[in-house]
This record gives structure tokens, sequence and C-alpha cells, in this order.
């Protein structure tokens, strides 16, 4: 513990004896005695010091105490010491009033009383301290004032100042405070600022959310960080991060919110133009991949285009300069042949793709039993294996049902996966083929799906190419010294083959040598609630308990002869009257001449298209035909072609291949038709 500084108290006499006497009497206090024995060494200890009481002899040689007195007094520092004087002759009042006028506070008669001494120069050794704690107390309440306003005003210029908005709310919502960036920011003078919240100036899209944000904020008291435009009174939009947080107590009770706003419009656009330089360069480098692509393929497709022509033209030139005996002349026409074929489908998948692309490759759909689909690609690819010494092992479930679909693309699946799993199998290897069937699972009920599996015992698939097996042009190899020919289009008209069958395919490798394994699924037919296979190919029998379109009028129009006639006898079945034609003219014609309940139209069609026949009949009078209901079907299966079709004027749209039960349900639901269609 500190200990308290001594206080000075100074005894003048003129005679050493006397103040021995005081510093006898004295001592006990423990304060520091200073001695002077004249009125002038007084006077020099009170030019460096500061005393609680002086005591003072009257009768001194010289200046005499009275003198001295005067002389204290009439300096500031000791101005207001208390003195006390010491006289060995009795008092006059003259003198007294003399002494007191000299500003004394009391006179002391010798010889002392110790007692009373002690007592009344503790007084004013006290009251010293005293007032010496009052004025440290003050002076260093002067000095916190002091602080106290220059934090103040730190404070008040970092807030005027400061490049962010700062705002206070209390707990009912109330704006309590808002400096100049805050109001700035919003838009808003400093009066309007404390009168509405920051919410008011957001945009008014982003209001919403920003109104659920800050009520979410404000139930659950955590700290809040939010962007959102906001759009001052002259129109300007500009983005802000809003934060805040809780202001709490010294005991935890909620006593209102602090925030910032921050304009970031810049930071934001600085995004923008970095988000759009990415988009830029991811665009470069996949034009310029694309490219590399285009010529690789470009000199892929010279390769297997002059390949075959080499061997074509080289015998046609040996046949047509020399005779050859019978056995040389079959040899060369074997060879002739086999390189027309191989050139033929190169460029029958060329055309394909072509089709893919422009999205023009329909199917002729039917019931379709794939055990024959099967066992056909299986035929013709037999003499392949057999070249290759490859052994085809096969495992077909002959109880799989039937598919709904084109016979011939999908035996142009099966035969592309065949060849493709010869061609990369080594000699002696083995593929094996599967038929089977396997349960899907969907949202309210399982399906059935017909599996074709292709499993080879070839180079495999490294897991860097397996996603992109499928894609077109795209060969693992593309160099000039490529062990497999090919232009890498079979695999991505597979893919694209089976989902306009609206099945899917996936590879399978363990890697590089180990093999592949190609899965294709197809829904069953009866899954898809349509026709049922009867067991001769190309007969379809529906099992419709009812009419429930009896008397429907019903215009089909497709400018695909095998679909027109489908629909009409699909339609027929269901006790439909069902009109078909092939161009939009002949549409606007039977609709002026007959009235109908419902249209069909197919809308990839030549010439004029079905989006052309849509406008043009909208464009009609009610009575004459212009709100005639509409489905629209198509081979385009995006989500815009669907919402183009919508925008056109029809009410439906529904994508190939055609599922008849999906469209007589969706028939019956424009027209408000109550329908029950059971399956066998």
């Amino acid at each position: 513990m500190q200990m308290e500084p001594k206080v000075n108290i100074l005894l003048v006499d003129d005679k050493l004896e006397n103040l021995l006497a005081l510093e006898a009497i004295l001592e006990k206090l423990g304060e520091n005695l200073v001695r002077a024995t004249s009125g002038e060494e007084a006077l020099r200890c009170l030019l460096n010091q500061d005393f609680a009481v002086i005591l003072l002899d009257v009768q001194m040689p010289g200046m005499d105490g009275f003198e001295t007195a005067t002389l204290i007094r009439n300096r500031g520092r000791s101005r207001h010491t208390p003195i006390i004087f010491l006289t060995a002759f009795s008092t006059s009042d003259q003198m007294l009033f003399k002494g007191y006028a000299l500003g004394a506070v009391d006179y002391l008669l010798k010889p002392l009383d110790p007692n009373i001494l002690t007592s009344k120069v503790t007084v004013f050794v006290e009251l010293f301290k005293k007032t010496e704690a009052v004025k440290q107390q003050a002076a260093q309440l002067v000095a916190v004032n002091a602080e106290l306003r220059q934090s103040e005003e730190r404070l008040r210029s970092l807030s005027t100042c400061s490049p962010v908005g700062i705002f206070e709310i209390d707990t009912e919502g109330g704006c309590r405070y808002t400096n100049p960036r805050y109001q700035a920011i919003c838009g808003l003078q400093a009066a309007e600022s404390l009168e509405k919240r920051w919410l008011e100036s957001v945009h008014p899209e982003d209001r919403e959310r920003a109104v659920s944000s800050w009520s979410n904020y404000i139930r659950q008291s955590r700290d809040y960080s939010e962007e959102f435009r906001f759009q001052t009174a002259d129109g300007s939009i500009r983005w802000v991060q809003v934060r805040s947080s809780p202001m709490l107590s010294g005991q935890g009770e909620l006593l209102g919110y602090v925030g910032t706003l921050e304009d970031i419009t810049e930071r934001k656009q600085a995004e923008d133009v970095r988000a759009q330089v990415i988009r830029e360069q991811t665009a470069r480098a996949e034009a310029e991949a694309a490219n590399r692509m285009k010529d690789e393929f470009l000199a892929v497709l010279s390769h297997e285009l002059r390949t075959p022509l080499t061997s074509m033209l080289g015998w046609s030139k040996i046949l047509r300069s020399k005779k050859l005996d019978d056995k040389a002349t079959a040899r060369a026409l074997e060879a002739i042949e086999r390189n027309a074929i191989s050139q033929m489908q190169l460029i029958e998948d060329i055309l394909d793709v072509s089709r893919i692309i422009r999205g023009q490759l329909r199917l002729n759909v039917a019931a379709v039993n794939l055990i024959t689909v099967m066992e056909a690609a299986l035929e013709a690819v037999r003499p392949l294996a057999e070249a290759k010494d490859i052994k085809l092992n096969t495992v077909l479930d002959t109880s799989v049902g039937s598919v709904y679909g084109d016979p011939a693309r999908l035996q142009q699946v099966v035969w592309n996966l065949l060849t493709n799993a010869i061609k990369f199998t080594p000699k002696g290897g083995k593929v094996e083929v599967n038929l089977s069937v396997v349960c899907g699972e969907g949202q309210q009920t399982t399906h059935r799906y017909a599996q074709i599996q292709v499993i080879d015992t070839g180079i495999g698939i490294s897991s860097e190419f397996l996603p992109k097996v499928f894609e077109r042009f795209r060969q693992a190899d593309s160099t000039t010294t490529r062990s497999h020919n090919g232009l890498g289009l079979g695999l991505a008209i597979v893919r694209h083959l089976v989902e306009l069958h609206k099945g899917t395919i996936f590879a399978q490798s363990l890697g590089t040598g180990q093999g592949a394994t190609f899965t294709v699924r197809l829904p069953l037919l009866q899954d898809n609630r349509g026709s049922r296979w009867n067991g001769e190919a190309g007969q379809i029998s529906s099992p419709v308990p009812s009419t429930p379109l009896a008397g429907l009028r019903v215009l089909v129009v497709d400018d695909e002869a095998d679909t027109r006639n489908f629909l009409s006898f699909m339609f027929e079945e269901y006790g439909a009257i069902a009109t078909a034609v092939a161009s939009v003219d002949e549409a606007l014609a039977v609709v002026e001449q007959a009235k109908l309940d419902i249209l069909i139209s197919d809308i990839g069609m030549s010439e004029q298209d079905g989006y052309t026949l849509i406008r043009k009949l909208r464009s009609l009078e009610p009575e004459k035909g212009g709100r005639i209901p509409a489905i629209a079907l198509t081979a385009y299966t995006r989500e815009e072609d669907r919402l183009e079709a919508l925008r056109a004027g029809f009410q439906q749209h529904l994508s190939k291949p055609i599922d008849p039960t999906k469209l007589i349900a969706m028939v019956a639901n424009v027209l408000k038709l109550p329908l029950e269609i059971s399956a066998s």
C-alpha cells in the first residue's frame, strides 16, 4: 500500500530552544517539520514549498512576526496559508486585531500547551490534506473531461468522415442515429433518416428478401450481413452491404442494434466484369477446343474416307489392267464390296449426326420385340467377330416384353454397341451380350425396364475419358497413329437414339486394359400403358375396355405418313373420328370445312412447321376455329421448346416418341373428359 506523503509545517522562531520545543511537541504528528530562525529565512522556505500551517513567533529581532506575515500574505502561493502567531507577551486587543487583520487564524501564548498546539495544528494539517485531495480530484476530473471531449470529438469526426454509413436502432425499431454517409447512401436528409428505416430504401425487387432476412435477424439476434440493391429518390441504383450487431448492456440486456451500410457498387461491377472475362475466356477456350476437335475430326474423316478408297481404287485398276483368275477376282470384288460397305456406314453415321444436330432425326414407332432386334444385330456382326476369333456369348431372357420404338433404330443401337466392342477387343477376346428385366423406382410406382448389356474384354476406358465417351467426334486417341478406325460418332448416335426412346445408357470400365460394359435401359411397353405385343412383329393389340373418346373429332397434322397413320388408328381405337393431313394448308382447309374438337400437330414439319399452323389458326375468329384446343408433338424435348410451344398457342406439349396412353390422357385433360385406361 502506498504511504501518504508528509505535509510540511513551517516553524519560525529566532530562538533555537523554542524551535526544538515545538519539534518535540509536533514530531508525533509524523509530518515534515521545517525550521526558520528569521522572517527572511521563512520567506525563502515559502518560495519552493507549500505548508499546511505556519507557526510564527511575533517578537523577533529585525523583521518581526507581523512584518513577516504581511510579506507572506502578499505572495500568491502563500496568500491563504494558515498562520498561528506565537507570543510570550499578553496580547492586547490591538495586537489581536492587527494579527487577525494580517490573516492570522489563531494566537497562542507561551509557554505553549502541547495538547492545544497539537490539536490546532492537526486541524490545519487535515484540512490541508483534504484540500490537496480535492485539488487532485479536480485536476483528474479536468483531465478526464478533456479526454472525454477529445474522444467525443474524435468519434464525431470518425462518424462524420466514415466511408461507410452508420446507424443505431432501438429495440422498437426506431432509428436513434445516422451519420452523413448513411444519409447519402439512402438519399435522405438528416431528419428524414431518423424517421425512415433503411429497408425503405431497398430496391422493390429486393425488398421482400430484405424484410424477411432482417426479421429473422431481429428474432435470432445474431450478426447480420446481407447485400441488396438500394434505389434513391432520384432513381439511381447502387449495391449496398448491410451489416448489424446487437448492442448489449453489461448485464446482457438488449439495448438496440448498431449497423453499417457500405456502398459496394464498384466491387459488384468489378465482379461482373471479372465474371464476364471468365465467361469469355471459357468460351474462347471451348471454341479453341472445338476448333481443335473439328480439325482432328476432319483429319480423321479424311483418313477414314481415303483408306477404303485406296483399296477400292487399287483393286479396280488391277481388275481393269490385268486378267485375274477366278480366285483373285473374287478376292478383289470382296475387298471392294467390304470397303464400299464400310464407307457407306461412315456416310450414314455422318448423316445421322447431321439429323441429330438439326433435330430432324425421327422415329417410326411401333411395339418392338427386342429378341428379334438383338438376334438380327448379332447375325450382322458375327462375321466381324469370327474374323478376329472373338467369342460371342449371349444370355437373352425370352420373357422380356416389348418396348415402344423404332425397330430399325433399336437394331442400329445394338449393332453399334457390338461393333464397338468387337473393334476394341483384341483377337481371341470375348464379348458378352445380355438381355434382362430390371426394376427402377419412380416417384409413386416401380417401373420395369428392358436392360441390354454389352460386355467386352477389350482395351477398356480410362477414368479421364469415361465421362466423354458419348460425346460427338470424341475418341480417346485422335492422333495419326491410332490403332483403331472410326470417327467417334457411333456412341454419340447411340446415346441420342436411346434418349429418343425415353431410355438411358451408361458406360463402365475399371480402367485401361480391363474391358468395358455398356448398359442400355428402355421402358417396357406395359409400363408405358400403351399397346401390347402379341408375339408377332409389327402387330399391336390395344386392350381398350371402352371408347372414352367416342364421337370426338380429332385433326392430326404430320408430314410423316407412318406417324399420321399410327395416330389416326390410335384415336379411332379409342372411339374418336380422326382426320389426318400432311401440311399446314391442308389443316387450315379442314378447319374451315369441319367443326373439330381438338388439333394434334407435329412441330418439325417441312415447308411450314407447327408454329406457323398454330399462329394462323389463332388468328381466325372463334366461330371459324380460332379457339380449337391444340396439342404439340415434337422430337424437341428441351424445356425451352415446351415453353415456346405454349407461347405460340398450344395448350400442351408432348415429346416423341409418343406414348399413346399419355397422349390420350392429355387430350382428356385438355377437354376436361373423364378417362380410365387399363393396362394389360
